[in-house]
């Protein structure tokens, strides 16, 4: 039976049998768009609600379920309050594309366009004249009793223009409107209104002009002015151009206003925000009767006298600071040109930090070139080392300068090989940008700018260059003059800021903003982004360099809703500024800041003896050290969620490159040597050392990267007894002895590295850890080393063990060696400086003679796993040959014992606990060994026990939840499988165009697809199909190949507590083979997956792309069970070393042509192409060491391993590998 409304019917019982139905219907899986669902409730009102129907339907641009039930709701509750009467306006609050006639109850439609030239009033509804000759409205205005009945926005008439735009009038319900403090942002008025004189800031009186009303009456204009509001933000901004209107009942800003002065407003899920350029001016909330009510609050009183009283030359002071101490002359002509917030520049008092920050030089002589447009002719210089290496550690700043436009780029780097890469780069983005080609480039003669690559990139892209003649840089005068100018606002913006020096490069990308942005004398006082792009600079957003700036977030209901920053400078691309949080030593990226500009202007810093050189010329170089590999010079930036915290973070691993504004980073919290991405088809072994990388990325703590910044910490404590445990340590040890250092050798250098080792469970402190290390990459391969090799146990051991330790209810501990490679002894002659902070008093000049191994040194992990290796096997453990890193013994009740070395940890298993402490005693005996305990984690992977069940898990929670976090993912919305059929990604994707590929130079893809590799080798094989897709575009990915990674973001949001369950039944040693044939859209080639599982539980997976490609699905299945073939061939003889009992027999396949193949030389025609070396099968089979047997596709485990699967068979896979919740 339809539901229908009747005429005069309770709404509110109609909408209760409504939800009634809505119920039953999600009961019964009916679904609904929510719209629908609106429409339907729409249609069942009677034809009474007409215009209310029209209202709703045409005021939005989308319609919800929710918002109809609250609109009739509303009605109801206004019937019940006022019975008998409607409120005038109703259905016209909305839109206002109807306008009501007279006083009778009747409204006709109307349009803009009406095509009647006759004369009508608006007013009375007459014809024969326009509004104003109205007779009627003149004698009402200058009647002393007006109504004062009226309110809603209004449209606005005053003397010599007409507002009233043929009634398009926003309209407000009479019954609604009460008198209040708010503000409306209204589309449909002329101007700002405000009925509160007190408000007014400055004020002046008007001639008479009237606002006409919705109902056709009219209020009087008395006056106008300024009016201040604290907004949102708690920024205190300036309401300009605004109308006092007595009889007015509310307060309107006109968007139509703010529209002229180049504002932008945009509404969206009933939030209203107001910009101008990047940041949001106003903020606006949709409240009762769809009004937009300004989220901000009037400054009166008190407060509006004291902000009345900043003098003209406090305000002058300020934008001088604000413009990077810019000369009076530039800051005249800005506001010449109107562009300072109408302030009139006055003479600009003494300021220190200018004296600080400029010195006199002799004016170069001009050049002889003439230019015609950009890019005609380009100046660069490199500036540096500077005395002070950049918080990032750049140490060279190298500025290039368009001569035409005078518009500068700046770059800061760790050497000066970079000076061509950086070149190259520019020279490609900005010809793109531009559609102009660089055509003459004038340098001096440093060997960074003559270097044969360089010669031969200019000769082959028709660049002529001009260089200067030896010892006179004056020739190359505008890039001089530009280092000068640069270095002129960093030392004044450093000393207004107080910031230390370490800062210079934030300053000097801030500085080169401004001076973009400064009136010129070469360009005739315009300003070089002017002559560049043909329009005026935006000033309204400037700040002062390093003035305090309160960053909104949101850590907590009862947490404080800010954190203390200080302005760093401008963001290009973002909304937002950049900030540096001295609490959390990052960069944040927000746009809900409040500024404390006025703190700034009258403090006087003392002088400082640190300075940063003007030019290098003047004085020899300095020596910086710096670290190999790494070039990001940027402070380390986090990410946090838009959606929480209004704030963002961002991180780099891509070097210093800051035109302007400064471009985003994906950093590190601490220095690295840097993560290199791995290629397309890269080793397994390599594949692991670079994902354990990017997971130690991972960590949530910020740890010191030198001794200097060690000692500045408030914890400088901690951290000094930890350096002087470690030098314990080493003395003890007897690591070195103090030499002069023999002549013609060389010694390499040490540096701390620091570390906050997280407790085995949450309540357990973290450890302050020291360790000295010599830096060895000096080291000269056949002098100072040979051979190298790392002791690590392969994944796949442990987790063989671990399924043992389940299956047999064996004993787990756990050991660490304090300062493992100390116990090495070198066989070659090195020296090493004293380590920072503990030079010998009265032997500052000695040098330390290596003795032993030290961690850094190239051989250090080969010596230590030698003599490691020595003992215990003198001790009755063997080696195993399958994995060089595992150790096993009989025991004397005929038990075997197993130990497993990964550089400094050890995991020690038997049955009898008796036979472990013998082994930790002859550990203790020989090594400096610290004893766990009960296994608890290992390489970041918890291992939690029920010996009761006879179980085990191994899981990853607490690393997916840091992943999640840092890459602003951990609200995101779960799914539930971790690829989706729908992506389908290739090289084709890759960015197309330059914005695409500014995007995703601010996408920290190759970060995010290394913490998920180290997730999926360790616990997760559901995420392999997933990783060896997204892992393929790593060198150049693009939008679509994101999403993907974000997809398996949200993948582990909803699965971060899935763990491998060792113990689920005793099935044995299975292996599962799969393959997708052709798959991969770039080269036809297919995919590769194998699974093998212990007792229900896999130990071995892999998913990857095929070498060559197959002409069949049987030859590919034939391709992939070589390799997995391989992987069993391996673990049976692994498993045949330390335990008799286990027995690897059986791979399982689904495709009947393959297992014939291992066989049997069937279908020749078709296979005699295939490599030889995958018929390394058939031998395997034909001996009986491994059998191949057919199964049924929907119990093949590794299915999900070579494709996106259906939620139901995924599960199956998941419960086949033994991933699974906690019991």
């Amino acid at each position: 039976m339809p539901i229908r409304l009747s005429e005069g019917g309770s709404i509110t019982a109609h909408l209760s049998k409504f939800k009634e139905v809505v119920g039953d219907l999600k009961n019964l899986e009916v679904k609904y768009d929510d719209e629908d669902l609106g429409l339907i409730l729409l249609c069942s009102l009677p034809p009474s609600f007409g215009t209310f129907m029209d209202t709703i339907i045409y005021s939005r641009d989308s319609l919800s379920l929710d918002e109809v039930y609250t609109a009739l709701s509303s009605k109801e509750k206004m019937k019940e309050i006022n019975p008998g009467h409607e409120p005038r306006a109703e259905g016209l609050n909305a839109r206002g594309r109807s306008f009501e006639r007279g006083s009778s109850s009747s409204s006709k439609s109307r349009s803009k366009s009406r095509g009647n030239t006759r004369k009508f009033c608006n007013f009375c509804k007459r014809k024969g004249h326009t509004i104003d000759e109205c007779f009627k409205l003149q004698a009402k205005n200058k009647a002393k009793n007006k109504t004062t009945g009226t309110s809603g926005e209004a449209d606005v008439v005053e003397q010599g223009e007409v507002g009233f735009c043929n009634g398009e009038v926003m309209m407000v319900s009479e019954g609604i409107m009460n008198t209040s403090e708010e503000w409306i942002l209204d589309s449909g008025c002329t101007f700002h209104m405000c009925p509160h004189h007190s408000w007014f800031h400055t004020y002046e009186k008007v001639p008479e002009g009237v606002v006409m009303m919705g109902n056709n009456d009219s209020c009087p204009i008395i006056g106008k002015g300024t009016i201040r509001i604290r907004m949102h933000d708690g920024i205190i901004r300036i309401l300009g151009d605004v109308r006092y209107v007595p009889e007015l009942r509310r307060n309107l800003i006109s968007l139509s206003s703010l529209d002229r002065k180049g504002y932008e407003f945009h509404g969206k899920d009933g939030v209203l925000r107001v910009k101008r350029g990047a940041l949001v001016s106003m903020k606006a909330l949709r409240k009762t009767a769809n009004l937009y009510i300004l989220q901000g609050q009037t400054v009166k009183g008190d407060v509006a006298v004291a902000t009345k009283k900043m003098s003209d030359g406090d305000l002058s002071r300020l934008w001088h600071l604000r413009l990077g101490c810019m000369s009076l002359g530039g800051m005249t002509e800005l506001s010449q040109r109107d562009l300072l917030n109408g302030h009139k520049v006055t003479d600009l008092q003494f300021c220190e930090h200018c004296v600080f920050g400029k010195t006199k030089r002799v004016r170069f002589s001009g050049g002889i070139h003439t230019t015609k447009g950009p890019l005609d002719y380009i100046h660069s210089d490199l500036w540096g080392p500077a005395r002070v290496t950049s918080y990032g550690g750049a140490s060279y700043m190298l500025t290039i300068i368009d001569d035409f436009s005078r518009r500068v780029w700046a770059f800061f780097l760790r050497r000066k090989s970079d000076v061509f890469e950086v070149f190259r780069d520019w020279r490609t983005m900005i010809e793109k940008q531009s559609g102009k080609e660089v055509k003459y480039l004038r340098t001096d003669n440093g060997l960074e700018f003559c270097s044969e690559e360089f010669n031969a990139y200019c000769r082959k892209n028709g660049i002529t260059r001009h260089r200067t003649v030896a010892h006179t840089p004056q020739q190359n005068g505008v890039a001089e003059r530009m280092n000068r100018t640069i270095l002129e606002k960093v030392r004044c913006m450093l000393s207004n800021s107080k910031m230390p020096k370490s800062f210079w490069a934030e300053a000097a990308s801030t500085a080169c903003y401004l001076i973009n942005r400064s009136p010129s004398v070469a360009l005739e006082k315009k300003t070089p982004m002017e002559v560049w792009s043909g329009s005026p600079a935006d000033y309204t957003d400037l700040k002062i360099f390093g003035c305090p700036a309160y960053a909104r977030v949101d850590n907590g209901k009862l947490e404080p809703r800010a954190v203390k920053c200080k302005f760093l400078g401008y963001k290009d691309g973002v909304k937002g500024v950049r900030l540096w949080c001295p609490e959390t030593k990052k960069i944040l990226i927000s746009r809900d800041v409040t500024f404390d500009e006025a703190s700034m202007l009258h403090d006087s810093p003392p002088p400082t003896s640190e300075t940063i050189s003007e030019s290098p010329k003047e004085k020899p170089p300095v020596e910086v050290e710096l670290p190999v590999a790494q070039t990001s010079s940027q402070l380390p930036m986090l990410l946090l969620s838009s959606t929480s915290t209004g704030a963002q973070v961002e991180d780099d691993t891509s070097s210093e490159h800051l035109p302007q504004a400064p471009e985003p980073c994906i950093a590190r919290d601490r220095g690295r040597r840097e993560i290199v991405r791995p290629a397309r088809y890269i080793e397994e072994a390599d594949l692991v050392a670079y994902a354990v990388n990017v997971a130690e990325e991972m960590e949530g703590t910020v740890e010191p990267t030198s001794y200097s910044e060690a000692m500045k910490r408030d914890d400088a404590d901690e951290w000094m007894m930890a350096m002087q445990a470690e030098m314990e340590s080493l003395l003890k040890s007897g690591t070195w002895e103090l030499v002069l250092i023999p002549k013609g050798k060389k010694a390499v250098r040490s540096k701390w590295v620091f570390k906050l080792k997280e407790g085995a469970t949450p309540e357990e402190k973290p450890r302050y850890k020291a360790r000295l290390v010599a830096k060895g990459y000096s080291q000269i391969p056949g002098i100072d080393y040979n051979d190298i090799f790392s002791p690590v146990v392969k994944h796949t051991s442990i987790r063989a063990l671990l399924g043992m330790v389940a299956s047999n209810d064996l004993e787990l501990e756990q050991m660490d060696v304090t300062t493992a490679f100390l116990n090495g002894e070198l066989e070659e002659e090195i020296f090493m400086h004293q380590p920072e902070g503990f030079e010998v008093p009265g032997k500052e000049g000695h040098v330390c003679k290596l003795i032993k191994s030290l961690y850094g040194l190239k051989q250090s992990p080969r010596q230590w796993y030698k003599r490691f290796d020595a003992f215990v096997t003198a001790h009755g453990l063997s080696n195993s040959s399958y994995d060089s890193c595992v150790y096993f013994k009989k025991c004397e009740d005929g038990s075997t014992l197993y130990l497993l070395l990964y550089v400094d940890d050890m995991l020690i298993a038997a049955k009898d606990m008796g036979e472990i402490h013998k082994v930790k005693d002859q550990l203790n005996s020989e090594f400096d060994m610290k004893d766990l305990g009960a296994a608890k984690k290992i390489l970041g992977m918890e291992i939690i026990r029920d010996r009761k069940a006879r179980k085990l898990y191994l899981s990853q929670r607490g690393y997916i939840q840091k992943v999640l976090r840092r890459f602003s993912m951990s609200e995101a919305k779960p799914v539930n499988t971790p690829f989706a059929p729908h992506f389908r990604l290739s090289s084709a994707l890759s960015p197309s165009t330059q914005d695409d590929v500014a995007y995703m130079a601010r996408v920290p893809y190759s970060s995010a697809v290394g913490s998920l590799m180290y997730a999926m080798i360790c616990t997760r094989p559901d995420l392999a199909y997933a990783v060896s897709m997204v892992s393929r575009y790593m060198a150049n990915p693009g939008k679509e190949h994101w999403k993907a990674v974000q997809w398996i973001f949200r993948y582990l949001q909803g699965t971060a507590d899935l763990c491998l369950h060792f113990g689920r039944n005793s099935s044995g040693v299975l292996g599962y083979c799969d393959s997708d044939h052709g798959k991969d859209i770039d080269t036809g080639r297919s995919i590769t997956g194998y699974v093998f599982t212990l007792d229900g539980c896999a130990i071995s997976w892999r998913a990857h792309l095929q070498p060559t490609v197959a002409l069949s699905t049987t030859e590919a299945e034939y391709m992939a069970l070589s390799e997995a073939v391989k992987e069993g061939v391996w673990l049976k003889g692994f498993f045949g070393e330390l335990s008799e009992h286990l027995k690897v027999e059986e791979i399982f396949c689904d495709n009947q042509g393959a297992v014939l193949l291992t066989k049997d030389r069937v279908f020749h025609d078709r296979t005699k192409h295939i490599n030889i070396r995958h018929h390394y099968i058939r031998e395997v089979v034909a001996r009986g060491d491994l059998k191949v047997v057919k199964i049924s596709t929907d119990d093949n485990a590794a299915d999900m391993l070579t494709k996106p699967l259906p939620i139901a068979k995924f599960s199956l896979c998941l419960d086949l590998v033994g991933v699974d919740r906690r019991g």
